[in-house]
């Protein structure tokens, strides 16, 4: 039976024509699936779905979403973020390239928000600390480069929270609809913006929150080391766990600009 589902021109331009018509005649199709936006079950054969495939520097994913979560629409990750989406989705990989073993202990990004007072004024801040050590691609070494690698992008290390961190122009943090979607980097070559890290399911922000982030119409954006912050219950706690790990010269940040609303 043919699946309801939505093939973008964008996906199907990656898939191949061949491909994307049997996704729509039901030859590979699912009919149950995990919406890969809001995480609830879906049926193909039911309600309208969306293709939604995701893309990597070597690998390709193809996941569905409910039409009303998410459009069908083709979605540029870095490959550990391909790798984390694999395991999260249950590993449907499309004939796009198959994914190719992920890790077991493959970091995963964990994203906190929060609000800081910086300057006598309360700021929306996200903070980011991996799950692992993160390694330099193709590096063999057991450190962690996750610091370096994010100066490299231009984010600045923090040793006291005094000022508000300088604006890194081509990022962005992606708010819709009230709900945090993704923090976002330059493409390649200037091309369009891609995810540097996407919520597997869009995360709640508090209204105060949002309406901070309205006001300044940017967020700002601490990195920390694994083991550094942990995840704190509470804002007041989040700030000392901040302002220990400046001290310890294991913070960097900057101010991203406001996408969405």
């Amino acid at each position: 039976m043919p699946r309801m589902l939505d093939v973008s021109d964008a996906v199907r331009a990656e898939i191949g024509d061949e491909e994307a018509d049997r996704l729509l005649a039901g030859e590979n199709a699912p009919g149950s699936y995990d919406c890969t936006s809001c995480r609830t079950p879906g049926d193909s054969e039911q309600e309208r779905t969306s293709t939604v495939l995701f893309v990597g520097e070597e690998t390709a994913v193809l996941a569905f979403a409910h039409a009303g979560c998410l459009p069908s629409q083709v979605v540029q990750v870095t490959e550990e973020q391909l790798r984390g989406a694999v395991r999260s989705i249950g590993g449907d990989v499309s004939g796009a390239g198959g994914a190719r073993g992920a890790a077991a202990e493959q970091a995963v990004l964990g994203v906190t928000s929060g609000l800081v007072l910086v300057e006598g004024e309360l700021h929306p801040a996200l903070v980011v600390e991996p799950t692992a050590p993160i390694v330099r691609p193709g590096s063999t070494g057991a450190g962690d480069d996750f610091l370096p690698l994010l100066i490299e992008q231009g984010f600045m290390p923090v040793t006291e929270l005094v000022s508000v961190p300088s604006v890194l122009h081509g990022w962005s943090v992606l708010l819709a609809v009230g709900q945090l979607h993704a923090v976002l980097q330059p493409g390649a070559d200037g091309g369009q913006p891609v995810a540097w890290w996407q919520a597997h399911q869009p995360l709640q922000v508090t209204d105060s929150w949002r309406a901070a982030a309205n006001k300044h119409q940017q967020v700002l954006m601490f990195a920390a080391p694994v083991g550094s912050i942990g995840r704190q219950p509470r804002e007041d706690l989040l700030r000392e766990a901040l302002d220990k790990a400046a001290a310890n010269g294991k913070l960097v940040a900057a101010a991203l600009p406001l996408a969405g609303t």
